[in-house]
């Protein structure tokens, strides 16, 4: 594991946020497995919300894509560049407070939504973990804001 995954590791189990991922997999078809670069990754997550393929707490990184047969990798099949994606929410955890993140990356949202109209275009949590990695497009800002 590399030194740096090593340590936002560390941070996002002191600061709670893995432990509440790892809670958050109860809600997923199976248990949360253990990845790459101190990851968890966690099929099968079916409440509505939030409603994206996937999402992040702390360093655990939950799909709504079906659990792999036994044996299989767990990241067999999901996207490289959305792995990545979500392994930069992972790091963003550990920079930005922990369980404090959810209410920035709310109050980003909802900016984002003002501005465009969608929650992802203008937020910077998902602007800074890679709009087209999350599968986002970029939107104009709505005309009410000008250009």
């Amino acid at each position: 594991m590399r030194r740096w995954s090593r340590v936002r590791s560390v941070v996002n189990w002191l600061n709670l946020t893995t432990p509440a991922g790892l809670l958050a997999t109860g809600l997923a078809d199976g248990p949360a497995r253990r990845s790459r670069d101190g990851l968890w990754i966690s099929h099968g997550y079916r409440p509505a919300f939030p409603a994206a393929r996937a999402f992040t707490l702390g360093s655990v990184i939950l799909l709504r894509d079906p659990l792999p047969g036994p044996g299989l990798d767990p990241v067999g099949g999901v996207p490289r560049r959305l792995l990545a994606h979500e392994e930069r929410h992972a790091t963003q955890y550990a920079l930005c407070g922990g369980l404090l993140m959810p209410l920035g990356y709310a109050v980003a949202a909802g900016w984002s939504w003002l501005a465009t109209g969608d929650p992802a275009s203008r937020n910077p949590f998902e602007r800074g973990a890679g709009l087209a990695d999350g599968g986002y497009q970029e939107q104009p800002l709505r005309a009410v804001w000008g250009r």
